[in-house]
């Protein structure tokens, strides 16, 4: 055999086995991504966390809050939190002016924003892990640069909106908001006669607001840096306006919450537990009964807790619902979009991100492809929210992407 032969051997080997290697890496890839969503799929029951079927007119008597499964061994008197919630209770007339009592000009600002460069990235999933939610099919979309908040909307920030404008929000409006029945003390519970149909651990609590997350006798004055809670869309998208911004399009949100990241459960990739450590606040324990605070919380964590996403953003999964500005649906269509807004009629909006309350087996929803939906009037202890811009507005401070 010739040497030239043997040279075109010996480069035709060096080829194959190169791809060899690149097809071994590519298919131990999507194998990872398979297990991890075959391993959801396998896991999660067809049941909710009743978050989307809060609705003041479909009430029931609480008499039947007996059916509610409090699980095997446990008892009336361990079916609360086994951590108590970071907070003052006991009423104070005006919450807010301990608040306005210690600002000055170091107060810190949570409406920072940062620039997200517009592509192209794969929205939703082809083996929807909750088929009746809409996550499937996958598509290709591309949406335009826009900034971001940093941060989900705090208390801190909502109480500048307020007292700028005398807002009201609509859970002050209507008098009540739900509020998850573990978090509500029994002199408030003792009052309440109603439950939620469709899950009775939500409770409508009256007095319940974004100053009073857990009813009358609860207040925020430890938790400014916390995100605002209780927010309907309207009151998301009044401040959101107000602010000189506006909410995402659904496309948006899931855009910037992935961070530069393709086809990932979460906005660091698959393993839930990256090094065994916690990257967002969810339910620990058995659901709805006892939460054990592993991640640190039973309630809502500080807007900036926990590591950022690829983008800069912090808590994008986990603590608190966010709303977007698309009406819901759940039928897509496999094709290319470009800046998509969603359906241009019906009565209930996209919110994504799941929450503090999600628990893999009623609601697993805090993934990047996981969605929800809730009428526009809507409110409860799990509903915030995260502004966007096409421009920087007027004096919210800048801040620079994170190196990948």
């Amino acid at each position: 055999m010739s040497a030239s032969t043997l040279n075109r051997v010996f480069l035709a080997s060096i080829f194959l086995l190169y791809l060899l290697v690149n097809v071994r890496s590519a298919l131990q890839e999507d194998a990872i991504i398979q297990a991890s969503s075959t391993e959801s799929a396998d896991t999660v029951k067809e049941e909710d966390c009743g978050c989307s079927s809060l609705n003041r007119e479909k009430l029931v008597d609480r008499n039947g809050e007996a059916d509610v499964d409090h699980g095997e061994g446990e008892s009336e008197e361990t079916s609360g939190p086994s951590k108590s919630l970071d907070d003052d209770h006991g009423t104070e007339e005006d919450p807010a002016l301990k608040y306005r009592a210690e600002a000055n000009e170091n107060t810190k600002l949570w409406n920072e924003m940062v620039h997200i460069e517009g592509g192209m990235f794969t929205m939703g999933i082809d083996e929807p892990i909750i088929p009746l939610d809409g996550e499937s099919p996958s598509r290709r979309v591309n949406v335009d640069s826009f900034y971001a908040d940093v941060y989900e909307t705090s208390n801190a920030e909502f109480m500048r909106f307020v007292e700028a404008t005398g807002y009201q929000t609509d859970a002050e409006k209507f008098g009540d908001s739900f509020v998850v029945e573990t978090v509500i003390s029994e002199e408030v519970k003792k009052d309440i006669t109603q439950a939620v149909a469709a899950a009775p651990w939500w409770l409508p609590v009256k007095g319940a607001n974004w100053r009073h997350p857990e009813g009358p006798d609860s207040n925020i004055t430890k938790r400014m840096d916390h995100p605002v809670v209780h927010m309907s869309w309207a009151d998301a998208n009044e401040y959101c306006k107000w602010a000189g911004k506006r909410l995402p399009t659904e496309a948006e949100w899931e855009y910037a919450t992935r961070g530069g990241l393709e086809n990932r459960l979460f906005p660091w990739g698959n393993n839930m537990l990256p090094n065994s450590k916690h990257r967002m606040n969810i339910w620990q324990g058995k659901f709805p009964t006892t939460n054990t605070g592993e991640d640190g919380f039973i309630g809502t964590c500080p807007v900036n807790n926990y590591k950022p996403n690829g983008f800069g953003l912090y808590n994008t999964v986990g603590n608190v619902w966010e709303w977007t500005s698309d009406r819901w649906t759940i039928h897509h269509l496999k094709k290319f979009l470009n800046n998509p807004t969603g359906p241009e009629t019906g009565d209930k909006r996209v919110k994504k991100g799941g929450s503090f309350m999600c628990h893999k087996s009623y609601c697993y929803r805090y993934r990047c492809a996981a969605r929800s939906q809730n009428t526009e009037d809507s409110s409860a202890y799990n509903l915030g929210m995260r502004c966007v811009a096409d421009r920087l507005p007027e004096g919210v401070p800048e801040v620079k992407r994170p190196s990948q």
